[in-house]
Protein backbone atom coordinates (compact mmCIF):
# COMPACT_ATOMS: atom_id res chain seq x y z
CA UNK A 1 0.00 0.00 0.00
CA UNK A 2 1.28 3.28 -1.09
CA UNK A 3 1.84 5.70 1.76
CA UNK A 4 0.29 9.16 1.36
CA UNK A 5 2.50 12.43 2.74
CA UNK A 6 2.33 16.12 2.37
CA UNK A 7 4.69 16.95 0.47
CA UNK A 8 6.16 19.60 -1.93
CA UNK A 9 6.73 18.64 -5.46
CA UNK A 10 7.17 20.02 -8.59
CA UNK A 11 6.13 18.74 -12.26
CA UNK A 12 8.17 19.02 -15.29
CA UNK A 13 7.03 18.00 -18.61
CA UNK A 14 8.42 18.31 -22.42
CA UNK A 15 7.36 17.88 -26.03
CA UNK A 16 9.95 17.96 -28.85
CA UNK A 17 8.50 20.52 -30.96
CA UNK A 18 5.86 23.52 -29.98
CA UNK A 19 3.98 22.38 -33.02
CA UNK A 20 3.60 19.18 -30.70
CA UNK A 21 1.85 21.57 -27.56
CA UNK A 22 -0.14 23.20 -30.54
CA UNK A 23 -1.39 19.96 -32.28
CA UNK A 24 -0.87 17.31 -29.86
CA UNK A 25 -1.90 18.94 -26.39
CA UNK A 26 1.04 17.38 -25.18
CA UNK A 27 2.51 19.94 -22.15
CA UNK A 28 -1.41 19.64 -20.77
CA UNK A 29 -2.33 16.07 -21.08
CA UNK A 30 1.47 15.86 -19.04
CA UNK A 31 0.51 18.41 -16.53
CA UNK A 32 -2.87 16.34 -15.90
CA UNK A 33 -1.42 12.80 -15.51
CA UNK A 34 1.45 14.21 -12.99
CA UNK A 35 -1.32 16.46 -10.75
CA UNK A 36 -3.46 12.95 -10.51
CA UNK A 37 -0.46 11.06 -9.55
CA UNK A 38 0.62 13.90 -7.14
CA UNK A 39 -3.16 14.14 -5.64
CA UNK A 40 -2.89 10.86 -4.93
CA UNK A 41 0.31 10.41 -3.34
CA UNK A 42 -0.82 14.04 -1.29
CA UNK A 43 1.67 16.14 -2.50
CA UNK A 44 1.76 19.71 -2.39
CA UNK A 45 2.58 21.02 -6.41
CA UNK A 46 4.62 24.14 -5.77
CA UNK A 47 5.63 24.83 -9.43
CA UNK A 48 5.40 23.34 -12.58
CA UNK A 49 8.28 23.77 -15.60
CA UNK A 50 8.23 22.98 -19.48
CA UNK A 51 10.20 22.84 -22.37
CA UNK A 52 9.70 22.44 -26.07
CA UNK A 53 13.06 20.73 -26.72
CA UNK A 54 14.17 17.66 -27.83
CA UNK A 55 14.90 14.99 -25.24
CA UNK A 56 18.53 14.76 -26.56
CA UNK A 57 19.60 17.79 -25.18
CA UNK A 58 21.04 18.23 -21.48
CA UNK A 59 20.74 21.50 -21.05
CA UNK A 60 17.03 22.91 -21.74
CA UNK A 61 15.35 26.09 -20.52
CA UNK A 62 13.06 24.58 -18.36
CA UNK A 63 15.17 21.85 -16.80
CA UNK A 64 18.06 24.56 -15.98
CA UNK A 65 14.86 26.85 -13.36
CA UNK A 66 13.60 23.37 -12.27
CA UNK A 67 17.04 22.39 -10.82
CA UNK A 68 17.32 25.73 -9.57
CA UNK A 69 14.24 25.89 -7.94
CA UNK A 70 14.83 22.39 -6.12
CA UNK A 71 18.63 23.30 -5.00
CA UNK A 72 16.64 26.89 -3.75
CA UNK A 73 13.91 24.37 -1.35
CA UNK A 74 16.56 21.50 -0.75
CA UNK A 75 15.44 21.29 2.95
CA UNK A 76 11.63 20.34 1.43
CA UNK A 77 13.65 17.95 -0.43
CA UNK A 78 10.81 18.17 -3.42
CA UNK A 79 9.98 15.51 -5.58
CA UNK A 80 10.59 15.75 -9.11
CA UNK A 81 7.17 14.26 -10.96
CA UNK A 82 7.81 13.44 -14.51
CA UNK A 83 4.89 11.81 -17.03
CA UNK A 84 7.05 9.18 -18.60
CA UNK A 85 10.94 8.19 -18.43
CA UNK A 86 11.35 9.92 -22.04
CA UNK A 87 9.97 13.13 -20.85
CA UNK A 88 13.37 13.43 -18.72
CA UNK A 89 15.23 12.80 -21.67
CA UNK A 90 15.52 10.63 -24.94
CA UNK A 91 19.76 9.84 -24.85
CA UNK A 92 20.89 7.64 -22.24
CA UNK A 93 24.09 10.66 -21.38
CA UNK A 94 21.55 12.72 -20.79
CA UNK A 95 19.55 10.67 -18.77
CA UNK A 96 22.46 9.77 -16.29
CA UNK A 97 23.28 13.60 -15.93
CA UNK A 98 20.20 14.81 -15.17
CA UNK A 99 19.63 11.87 -12.39
CA UNK A 100 22.66 12.77 -10.94
CA UNK A 101 22.05 16.86 -11.24
CA UNK A 102 18.34 16.23 -9.92
CA UNK A 103 19.74 13.95 -6.84
CA UNK A 104 22.77 16.18 -6.19
CA UNK A 105 20.05 19.72 -6.18
CA UNK A 106 18.14 17.67 -3.11
CA UNK A 107 15.20 16.05 -5.21
CA UNK A 108 13.93 12.79 -5.68
CA UNK A 109 12.91 11.54 -9.19
CA UNK A 110 8.99 10.03 -9.50
CA UNK A 111 6.69 9.32 -12.07
CA UNK A 112 3.19 7.73 -12.47
CA UNK A 113 4.99 5.05 -15.00
CA UNK A 114 7.61 3.80 -13.65
CA UNK A 115 9.22 3.45 -9.61
CA UNK A 116 13.07 4.48 -9.48
CA UNK A 117 14.94 2.47 -7.00
CA UNK A 118 18.37 1.94 -6.21
CA UNK A 119 18.79 -1.70 -6.62
CA UNK A 120 20.53 -3.58 -9.24
CA UNK A 121 17.02 -4.57 -11.25
CA UNK A 122 15.39 -0.79 -10.69
CA UNK A 123 18.31 0.98 -11.96
CA UNK A 124 18.65 -2.03 -15.14
CA UNK A 125 15.38 -1.28 -15.80
CA UNK A 126 16.00 2.16 -15.66
CA UNK A 127 18.74 2.52 -18.12
CA UNK A 128 16.96 -0.24 -20.44
CA UNK A 129 13.97 2.41 -20.45
CA UNK A 130 16.04 5.36 -21.35
CA UNK A 131 17.86 3.12 -24.20
CA UNK A 132 14.47 2.47 -25.65
CA UNK A 133 13.84 5.81 -25.62
CA UNK A 134 17.10 7.08 -27.52
CA UNK A 135 16.31 4.38 -29.84
CA UNK A 136 12.60 5.69 -31.05
CA UNK A 137 14.28 8.74 -30.60
CA UNK A 138 17.20 7.94 -33.73
CA UNK A 139 14.64 6.11 -35.55
CA UNK A 140 11.83 8.68 -35.68
CA UNK A 141 14.77 10.84 -36.50
CA UNK A 142 15.97 8.52 -39.27
CA UNK A 143 12.12 8.04 -40.48
CA UNK A 144 11.53 11.53 -40.67
CA UNK A 145 15.08 12.52 -42.60
CA UNK A 146 14.16 9.77 -45.49
CA UNK A 147 10.14 10.71 -45.75
CA UNK A 148 11.69 14.30 -46.18
CA UNK A 149 14.46 13.25 -48.69
CA UNK A 150 11.72 11.18 -50.59
CA UNK A 151 9.51 14.50 -50.74
CA UNK A 152 12.54 16.38 -52.39
CA UNK A 153 13.25 13.85 -54.57
CA UNK A 154 9.63 14.04 -55.59
CA UNK A 155 10.57 17.63 -56.55
CA UNK A 156 9.41 19.42 -52.86
CA UNK A 157 11.11 21.82 -50.63
CA UNK A 158 10.48 20.31 -47.34
CA UNK A 159 12.75 22.97 -44.94
CA UNK A 160 11.68 26.35 -43.37
CA UNK A 161 10.07 28.43 -46.26
CA UNK A 162 12.62 30.72 -47.84
CA UNK A 163 11.97 34.46 -47.50
CA UNK A 164 9.66 35.44 -50.11
CA UNK A 165 7.74 32.14 -49.77
CA UNK A 166 5.01 30.71 -47.51
CA UNK A 167 3.62 26.87 -47.25
CA UNK A 168 0.05 26.25 -48.68
CA UNK A 169 -1.53 22.94 -48.63
CA UNK A 170 -1.51 21.10 -51.38
CA UNK A 171 -4.87 19.44 -53.26
CA UNK A 172 -2.91 16.06 -53.04
CA UNK A 173 -1.99 16.38 -49.68
CA UNK A 174 1.42 17.47 -47.86
CA UNK A 175 2.15 21.22 -48.46
CA UNK A 176 4.27 23.37 -51.15
CA UNK A 177 5.49 26.79 -51.43
CA UNK A 178 3.79 29.57 -52.89
CA UNK A 179 5.17 33.07 -53.44
CA UNK A 180 4.64 35.65 -50.19
CA UNK A 181 3.65 39.18 -51.83
CA UNK A 182 4.99 41.75 -51.69
CA UNK A 183 8.58 40.27 -50.19
CA UNK A 184 8.36 37.88 -53.55
CA UNK A 185 7.98 40.87 -56.02
CA UNK A 186 11.00 43.05 -53.67
CA UNK A 187 13.15 39.22 -54.18
CA UNK A 188 12.37 38.80 -57.78
CA UNK A 189 12.96 42.64 -58.86
CA UNK A 190 16.54 42.21 -56.79
CA UNK A 191 17.45 38.76 -58.56
CA UNK A 192 16.79 40.07 -61.90
CA UNK A 193 18.72 43.22 -61.68
CA UNK A 194 21.39 41.71 -60.45
CA UNK A 195 21.49 39.34 -63.29
CA UNK A 196 20.75 42.57 -65.47
CA UNK A 197 23.45 44.91 -64.38
CA UNK A 198 21.38 47.22 -62.63
CA UNK A 199 22.71 46.44 -59.50
CA UNK A 200 26.49 45.52 -59.51
CA UNK A 201 27.07 44.24 -56.42
CA UNK A 202 25.30 41.66 -53.93
CA UNK A 203 25.72 44.90 -51.17
CA UNK A 204 23.58 47.13 -53.29
CA UNK A 205 21.29 44.31 -53.82
CA UNK A 206 21.14 43.92 -49.92
CA UNK A 207 20.39 47.49 -49.63
CA UNK A 208 17.59 47.59 -52.66
CA UNK A 209 15.92 44.70 -49.86
CA UNK A 210 16.50 46.54 -46.80
CA UNK A 211 14.92 49.52 -48.68
CA UNK A 212 11.17 48.03 -48.99
CA UNK A 213 9.86 48.75 -45.20
CA UNK A 214 7.89 44.76 -45.28
CA UNK A 215 10.71 43.26 -46.39
CA UNK A 216 12.10 40.95 -43.52
CA UNK A 217 14.87 41.83 -41.70
CA UNK A 218 16.63 41.15 -38.25
CA UNK A 219 15.81 42.97 -34.81
CA UNK A 220 18.32 45.83 -35.63
CA UNK A 221 16.70 46.92 -39.11
CA UNK A 222 18.90 45.09 -41.66
CA UNK A 223 19.38 42.31 -43.63
CA UNK A 224 22.83 40.34 -43.01
CA UNK A 225 25.10 39.60 -45.97
CA UNK A 226 24.89 35.81 -44.96
CA UNK A 227 20.46 35.82 -45.49
CA UNK A 228 21.35 38.10 -48.50
CA UNK A 229 23.72 35.70 -50.34
CA UNK A 230 21.33 32.98 -49.59
CA UNK A 231 18.76 34.82 -51.37
CA UNK A 232 20.96 35.01 -54.32
CA UNK A 233 22.72 31.46 -54.24
CA UNK A 234 19.16 29.89 -53.39
CA UNK A 235 17.88 27.69 -56.66
CA UNK A 236 14.61 27.13 -55.01
CA UNK A 237 14.02 30.73 -56.32
CA UNK A 238 14.33 29.28 -59.77
CA UNK A 239 11.67 26.41 -59.46
CA UNK A 240 14.83 23.78 -58.77
CA UNK A 241 16.09 22.47 -55.57
CA UNK A 242 18.94 20.11 -54.20
CA UNK A 243 20.37 19.22 -51.52
CA UNK A 244 23.68 17.58 -51.12
CA UNK A 245 24.16 16.73 -47.49
CA UNK A 246 21.27 14.01 -48.40
CA UNK A 247 22.26 13.43 -52.05
CA UNK A 248 19.66 14.67 -54.15
CA UNK A 249 20.75 16.30 -56.97
CA UNK A 250 19.66 19.41 -59.07
CA UNK A 251 16.04 19.02 -59.71
CA UNK A 252 12.67 20.70 -61.06
CA UNK A 253 10.65 21.49 -58.36
CA UNK A 254 6.80 22.18 -58.34
CA UNK A 255 6.08 24.94 -56.32
CA UNK A 256 6.34 28.34 -58.43
CA UNK A 257 9.92 30.00 -60.04
CA UNK A 258 10.11 33.59 -59.03
CA UNK A 259 13.39 33.70 -61.48
CA UNK A 260 14.00 31.64 -64.47
CA UNK A 261 16.89 29.47 -64.58
CA UNK A 262 18.88 31.48 -66.67
CA UNK A 263 18.91 34.18 -64.51
CA UNK A 264 19.83 32.29 -61.60
CA UNK A 265 22.93 30.57 -63.34
CA UNK A 266 24.07 34.40 -64.30
CA UNK A 267 23.79 35.44 -60.83
CA UNK A 268 25.79 32.39 -60.19
CA UNK A 269 28.57 33.52 -62.54
CA UNK A 270 28.23 36.94 -60.82
CA UNK A 271 29.16 36.24 -57.57
CA UNK A 272 32.28 34.08 -58.55
CA UNK A 273 33.75 37.42 -60.42
CA UNK A 274 33.92 40.22 -58.29
CA UNK A 275 30.52 41.35 -57.37
CA UNK A 276 30.51 40.37 -53.72
CA UNK A 277 31.52 43.86 -53.30
CA UNK A 278 31.81 44.55 -49.32
CA UNK A 279 28.63 46.74 -48.25
CA UNK A 280 29.81 49.79 -47.03
CA UNK A 281 28.24 51.59 -43.97
CA UNK A 282 29.24 54.91 -44.95
CA UNK A 283 26.73 54.80 -47.85
CA UNK A 284 24.10 57.44 -47.09
CA UNK A 285 21.00 59.43 -48.37
CA UNK A 286 23.08 62.69 -47.69
CA UNK A 287 25.91 61.45 -50.13
CA UNK A 288 24.97 59.93 -52.89
CA UNK A 289 27.87 60.24 -55.12
CA UNK A 290 30.61 58.94 -52.23
CA UNK A 291 32.37 56.13 -54.12
CA UNK A 292 31.59 57.44 -57.26
CA UNK A 293 33.69 61.03 -57.55
CA UNK A 294 37.26 60.81 -57.67
CA UNK A 295 40.08 63.60 -57.00
CA UNK A 296 41.76 64.53 -60.44
CA UNK A 297 45.12 64.34 -58.68
CA UNK A 298 45.03 61.09 -57.84
CA UNK A 299 42.20 59.43 -58.79
CA UNK A 300 41.46 58.19 -55.75
CA UNK A 301 37.45 58.42 -54.77
CA UNK A 302 36.70 61.35 -52.61
CA UNK A 303 34.56 60.86 -49.06
CA UNK A 304 32.74 62.96 -47.30
CA UNK A 305 31.23 64.24 -44.03
CA UNK A 306 30.04 67.28 -42.18
CA UNK A 307 31.79 69.98 -40.90
CA UNK A 308 30.87 71.81 -37.92
CA UNK A 309 30.93 75.90 -38.37
CA UNK A 310 31.75 78.28 -35.96
CA UNK A 311 28.09 79.05 -35.06
CA UNK A 312 27.35 75.49 -34.69
CA UNK A 313 25.88 75.12 -37.91
CA UNK A 314 26.62 71.95 -39.93
CA UNK A 315 28.20 72.04 -43.92
CA UNK A 316 28.47 69.11 -46.12
CA UNK A 317 31.73 68.82 -48.36
CA UNK A 318 33.17 66.10 -50.79
CA UNK A 319 36.88 65.43 -49.89
CA UNK A 320 39.90 63.61 -50.78
CA UNK A 321 41.66 61.51 -47.82
CA UNK A 322 44.56 60.13 -50.03
CA UNK A 323 47.69 60.17 -47.99
CA UNK A 324 50.27 62.13 -50.45
CA UNK A 325 47.73 63.80 -52.85
CA UNK A 326 48.14 67.37 -52.77
CA UNK A 327 44.62 68.13 -52.61
CA UNK A 328 44.31 65.81 -49.31
CA UNK A 329 41.98 66.94 -46.72
CA UNK A 330 41.20 70.19 -49.00
CA UNK A 331 37.09 70.40 -48.86
CA UNK A 332 34.79 70.49 -51.78
CA UNK A 333 31.25 72.18 -51.29
CA UNK A 334 28.67 69.17 -51.69
CA UNK A 335 26.17 71.74 -53.53
CA UNK A 336 29.27 72.65 -56.09
CA UNK A 337 29.97 68.68 -57.15
CA UNK A 338 26.14 68.14 -57.32
CA UNK A 339 25.22 70.95 -59.21
CA UNK A 340 28.00 69.99 -61.51
CA UNK A 341 26.72 66.78 -61.95
CA UNK A 342 23.13 67.75 -62.43
CA UNK A 343 24.26 69.19 -64.95
CA UNK A 344 26.49 66.90 -66.48
CA UNK A 345 23.31 64.00 -66.24
CA UNK A 346 21.36 67.07 -68.06
CA UNK A 347 23.50 67.17 -70.97
CA UNK A 348 22.78 63.44 -71.26
CA UNK A 349 19.37 63.99 -71.86
CA UNK A 350 19.17 62.74 -75.47
CA UNK A 351 16.56 64.50 -78.21
CA UNK A 352 13.01 63.71 -77.56
CA UNK A 353 13.07 63.19 -81.54
CA UNK A 354 15.92 60.71 -80.85
CA UNK A 355 14.39 58.52 -77.92
CA UNK A 356 10.74 58.50 -80.30
CA UNK A 357 13.41 56.58 -82.65
CA UNK A 358 15.00 54.77 -80.54
CA UNK A 359 11.85 53.15 -79.04
CA UNK A 360 10.18 52.38 -82.71
CA UNK A 361 13.94 50.40 -83.51
CA UNK A 362 13.70 48.63 -80.12
CA UNK A 363 9.79 48.03 -81.14
CA UNK A 364 10.57 46.53 -84.32
CA UNK A 365 13.21 44.52 -83.00
CA UNK A 366 10.89 43.05 -80.28
CA UNK A 367 8.42 42.25 -83.25
CA UNK A 368 11.10 40.70 -85.18
CA UNK A 369 12.35 38.28 -82.25
CA UNK A 370 8.67 37.59 -81.59
CA UNK A 371 8.30 36.23 -85.45
CA UNK A 372 11.03 34.25 -85.50
CA UNK A 373 10.37 31.82 -82.26
CA UNK A 374 10.40 28.91 -84.17
CA UNK A 375 13.65 29.40 -85.68
CA UNK A 376 15.01 30.42 -82.17
CA UNK A 377 12.90 27.05 -81.26
CA UNK A 378 15.06 25.07 -83.46
CA UNK A 379 18.51 26.23 -82.88
CA UNK A 380 18.49 25.52 -78.85
CA UNK A 381 17.06 22.33 -79.85
CA UNK A 382 20.29 21.33 -82.04
CA UNK A 383 22.08 22.98 -79.15
CA UNK A 384 20.68 20.71 -76.48
CA UNK A 385 21.58 17.55 -78.67
CA UNK A 386 24.81 18.26 -78.82
CA UNK A 387 25.26 19.20 -75.27
CA UNK A 388 23.56 15.40 -74.59
CA UNK A 389 26.10 14.08 -77.62
CA UNK A 390 29.08 15.52 -75.24
CA UNK A 391 27.19 13.66 -72.25
CA UNK A 392 27.00 10.61 -74.01
CA UNK A 393 31.11 10.75 -74.69
CA UNK A 394 31.76 12.29 -70.84
CA UNK A 395 29.85 8.73 -69.29
CA UNK A 396 31.64 6.37 -71.61
CA UNK A 397 34.94 8.03 -70.46
CA UNK A 398 33.96 7.78 -66.80
CA UNK A 399 32.94 3.79 -67.54
CA UNK A 400 36.47 3.01 -69.49
CA UNK A 401 38.64 5.01 -66.36
CA UNK A 402 39.88 3.88 -63.19
CA UNK A 403 41.11 6.82 -61.92
CA UNK A 404 39.42 8.67 -59.01
CA UNK A 405 40.13 11.82 -59.24
CA UNK A 406 39.38 11.87 -63.24
CA UNK A 407 36.32 10.54 -63.04
CA UNK A 408 35.49 13.27 -60.16
CA UNK A 409 36.46 15.88 -62.84
CA UNK A 410 34.07 14.22 -65.31
CA UNK A 411 31.13 13.81 -63.34
CA UNK A 412 31.48 17.51 -62.33
CA UNK A 413 31.40 18.47 -65.75
CA UNK A 414 28.39 16.04 -66.69
CA UNK A 415 27.02 18.00 -63.57
CA UNK A 416 27.70 21.27 -65.47
CA UNK A 417 26.21 20.43 -68.85
CA UNK A 418 23.08 18.79 -67.48
CA UNK A 419 22.72 22.06 -65.46
CA UNK A 420 23.26 23.78 -69.01
CA UNK A 421 20.43 21.75 -70.69
CA UNK A 422 17.75 22.58 -67.88
CA UNK A 423 18.26 26.10 -68.89
CA UNK A 424 18.18 25.32 -72.84
CA UNK A 425 14.83 23.37 -71.54
CA UNK A 426 13.52 26.53 -70.21
CA UNK A 427 14.33 28.46 -73.20
CA UNK A 428 12.54 25.98 -75.40
CA UNK A 429 9.08 25.69 -73.13
CA UNK A 430 9.49 29.95 -73.04
CA UNK A 431 9.91 30.01 -77.06
CA UNK A 432 6.00 28.44 -77.00
CA UNK A 433 4.96 31.58 -75.25
CA UNK A 434 3.97 34.97 -76.44
CA UNK A 435 6.63 37.49 -75.72
CA UNK A 436 5.19 40.05 -72.71
CA UNK A 437 3.65 43.36 -73.94
CA UNK A 438 6.08 46.15 -75.29
CA UNK A 439 4.83 48.42 -73.75
CA UNK A 440 5.19 47.42 -70.28
CA UNK A 441 8.17 45.55 -70.55
CA UNK A 442 10.41 48.59 -71.87
CA UNK A 443 8.51 51.52 -70.69
CA UNK A 444 10.69 51.86 -67.57
CA UNK A 445 14.04 52.10 -69.44
CA UNK A 446 12.96 53.79 -72.07
CA UNK A 447 11.79 56.61 -69.74
CA UNK A 448 15.49 56.26 -68.04
CA UNK A 449 16.83 56.71 -71.29
CA UNK A 450 14.60 59.63 -72.65
CA UNK A 451 15.55 61.58 -68.37
CA UNK A 452 17.81 59.92 -66.23
CA UNK A 453 17.97 63.51 -64.30
CA UNK A 454 14.12 62.95 -63.50
CA UNK A 455 15.01 59.62 -61.50
CA UNK A 456 18.11 61.46 -59.68
CA UNK A 457 16.06 63.99 -58.69
CA UNK A 458 13.22 61.88 -57.72
CA UNK A 459 14.58 58.78 -56.50
CA UNK A 460 15.81 57.74 -53.22
CA UNK A 461 19.72 56.44 -52.31
CA UNK A 462 19.06 52.92 -54.51
CA UNK A 463 17.30 55.08 -57.58
CA UNK A 464 20.36 57.22 -57.81
CA UNK A 465 23.03 54.62 -57.17
CA UNK A 466 21.35 52.78 -60.18
CA UNK A 467 21.65 55.99 -62.30
CA UNK A 468 25.02 56.00 -61.78
CA UNK A 469 25.34 52.51 -62.62
CA UNK A 470 23.68 52.48 -66.03
CA UNK A 471 24.57 55.96 -67.25
CA UNK A 472 28.36 55.78 -66.34
CA UNK A 473 30.99 52.95 -66.85
CA UNK A 474 33.88 54.00 -64.40
CA UNK A 475 34.20 56.59 -62.00
CA UNK A 476 33.40 60.12 -62.44
CA UNK A 477 37.08 62.45 -61.99
CA UNK A 478 36.18 66.08 -60.41
CA UNK A 479 37.83 69.28 -60.33
CA UNK A 480 37.16 72.14 -58.19
CA UNK A 481 38.89 74.80 -60.90
CA UNK A 482 37.30 72.98 -64.21
CA UNK A 483 34.35 70.65 -63.01
CA UNK A 484 33.95 66.86 -64.23
CA UNK A 485 36.41 65.97 -66.88
CA UNK A 486 34.87 63.94 -69.70
CA UNK A 487 33.51 60.59 -68.12
CA UNK A 488 33.00 57.31 -69.67
CA UNK A 489 29.37 57.20 -70.44
CA UNK A 490 27.43 53.53 -70.16
CA UNK A 491 26.88 51.63 -73.55
CA UNK A 492 23.11 52.75 -73.93
CA UNK A 493 23.91 56.65 -73.70
CA UNK A 494 26.91 56.30 -75.84
CA UNK A 495 25.07 54.04 -78.50
CA UNK A 496 22.58 57.10 -78.71
CA UNK A 497 24.99 59.58 -78.79
CA UNK A 498 26.80 57.93 -82.03
CA UNK A 499 23.08 57.01 -83.33
CA UNK A 500 22.84 60.51 -83.19
CA UNK A 501 25.10 61.69 -85.24
CA UNK A 502 25.41 65.34 -83.86
CA UNK A 503 29.07 65.44 -85.13
CA UNK A 504 29.08 63.51 -87.81
CA UNK A 505 28.33 63.17 -91.55
CA UNK A 506 27.58 59.85 -93.69
CA UNK A 507 30.00 59.93 -96.73
CA UNK A 508 28.62 59.01 -99.99
CA UNK A 509 30.62 55.94 -101.49
CA UNK A 510 31.36 55.76 -104.95
CA UNK A 511 29.84 52.83 -106.87
CA UNK A 512 27.57 51.71 -103.89
CA UNK A 513 24.20 50.91 -105.40
CA UNK A 514 21.44 52.04 -104.45
CA UNK A 515 23.00 55.80 -103.44
CA UNK A 516 19.76 56.67 -102.89
CA UNK A 517 19.23 54.68 -99.15
CA UNK A 518 21.99 56.34 -98.28
CA UNK A 519 20.13 60.34 -98.70
CA UNK A 520 17.36 58.86 -97.63
CA UNK A 521 18.47 57.82 -94.12
CA UNK A 522 20.32 61.22 -93.58
CA UNK A 523 17.70 62.72 -94.68
CA UNK A 524 15.48 60.82 -92.02
CA UNK A 525 17.55 61.65 -89.35
CA UNK A 526 18.13 64.77 -90.19
CA UNK A 527 14.82 65.84 -89.99
CA UNK A 528 14.21 64.24 -86.81
CA UNK A 529 17.17 65.78 -84.79
CA UNK A 530 17.52 69.06 -87.04
CA UNK A 531 14.78 70.64 -88.91
CA UNK A 532 16.83 72.67 -90.77
CA UNK A 533 18.95 69.95 -92.71
CA UNK A 534 18.59 70.51 -97.01
CA UNK A 535 19.46 67.60 -99.60
CA UNK A 536 22.78 67.49 -100.14
CA UNK A 537 24.19 68.89 -104.03
CA UNK A 538 24.89 66.26 -106.41
CA UNK A 539 28.09 66.52 -108.44
CA UNK A 540 30.36 64.57 -110.61
CA UNK A 541 29.66 62.74 -114.05
CA UNK A 542 27.59 60.01 -112.40
CA UNK A 543 23.61 59.02 -113.79
CA UNK A 544 21.20 59.12 -110.97
CA UNK A 545 20.14 55.71 -110.36
CA UNK A 546 17.04 54.34 -112.06
CA UNK A 547 13.37 55.50 -110.80
CA UNK A 548 14.97 57.95 -108.83
CA UNK A 549 12.75 60.59 -109.32
CA UNK A 550 9.69 58.29 -108.75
Amino acid sequence: MIEKTSKKAVIYCRVSHPKQDREGNGLNSQETRCREYAGFRNYDIAAVFTDKKTGGLFTRPGMKDMLAYVRANRKDAPVVIIDDISRLARDVDAHKKLRVEIAKAGGTLESPSLVFGEDSDSVLVEHLLASVAQHQRQKNGEQAKNRMRARMLGGYWVFFAPIGYRYQKASGGGSILVPDEPVASYIREGLEGFASGRFNSQAEVKRFWESHAGFPVTRHGVLTNEQANRILTQPVYAGYLESKVWDVSFRKAHHEALISLETFERNQELLKGNARTANRADLNAEFPLRGHVACSCCSHPMTASFARGRHGGQFAYYLCRQRGCERSGKSIRRAMIEEAFTDLLRSLTPRTELVSLVSMIFRKVWDDRARSVKEQAATIEAEKTAIDHQIGQLVERIVATQNATVIGAYERKVDELERQKLVLAEKIARCGTALPDYDETLQTPIRFLSNPLELWNNGDLTDKRIVLSLAFAGQLVFDPETGFQTPKISLPFKALEEFSGRDKVMAERQGFEPWIRFWRILTFQASAFDHSATAPHCTGSRAPYRGEGG
